[in-house]
């Protein structure tokens, strides 16, 4: 199974602008998850629609490709990213056992671990998608629990399958509550097919593209980290990223 990891990389951003060139102790955002994925995976790839974070990755020694400007999300431009680094003849004889996963921009310290987990969802057959997920613990507040901005996953802890995605308070088959860590990882044939599908009723309720793929049958195979992630979502979360780097990078 060959693996490649795909970095979309917007500048625009409703919260924080920019959010991908902010600065983290000497390095961006976007160089912070290049690296870390870069320690685990051969191939890595940021998909920008932006001159500037193109020239930024360029000018640290990233691969970086552009892409549309009119991509609904980050999976769509996932696969235009895939497409510009293989020819057609490539991906004909490789799909089916080519994975992208798809790192998110904002997530400066994503663990080599968390991507192996993630990776190691393929060992079993039929996953055609792979996230992951990581317990509430009693360290974690009711407000977090409750926070709409943080998806929580219903899922089968005795097969490792997704049943569903919600903002809401949701529990796994264990009875436990578990946060969705929002890195993806599909099979190239299937990413192909999933960004042409129109979208669906849950997911427009929810606002998660996911619950499109499963309403549409296919099957989210789960990786669970105990690892803490900072995403990167505010000015605020940034200052909170660079203090943890500080005591922690």
């Amino acid at each position: 199974m060959k693996f490649i990891g795909i970095i979309p990389s917007r500048y625009g951003s409703t919260r924080f602008p920019g959010k991908p060139l902010a600065d983290i102790c000497g390095k961006t955002v976007v160089r912070r998850v290049y690296e870390q994925a870069s320690k685990v995976l051969d191939t890595v790839v940021v998909a920008t629609d932006d001159d500037r974070i193109y020239d930024a990755v360029e000018a640290f020694g990233g691969k970086v490709v552009m892409t549309r400007t009119d991509h609904t999300c980050g999976t769509e431009r996932c696969l235009e990213a895939y497409q510009a680094i293989t020819t057609p003849s490539w991906r004909e004889q490789n799909d089916e056992d080519t994975v992208i996963i798809n790192i998110q921009g904002d997530e400066p310290f994503i663990q080599p671990e968390q991507i192996e987990a993630l990776m190691a969802c393929f060992d079993r057959e039929g996953t055609d998608i792979a996230t992951l997920v990581r317990p509430f613990t009693e360290k974690d507040t009711p407000a977090d629990l409750e926070n709409e901005n943080s998806p929580k996953v219903e899922w089968d802890t005795r097969t490792g399958e997704a049943k569903m995605f919600s903002r809401k308070v949701i529990a796994a088959s264990d009875g436990r509550h578990y946060r969705h860590i929002g890195i993806y990882a599909y099979r190239a044939d299937v990413l192909a097919r999933i960004t042409r599908l129109p979208q669906s009723p849950l997911e427009i309720k929810e606002r998660l593209e996911q619950l499109r793929w499963i309403e549409n049958g296919y099957r989210i195979r789960v990786g669970v980290t105990e690892t803490p992630t900072i995403g990167i979502d505010t000015p605020a979360d940034l200052e909170k990223a660079i203090q943890w780097y500080k005591y922690n990078g």
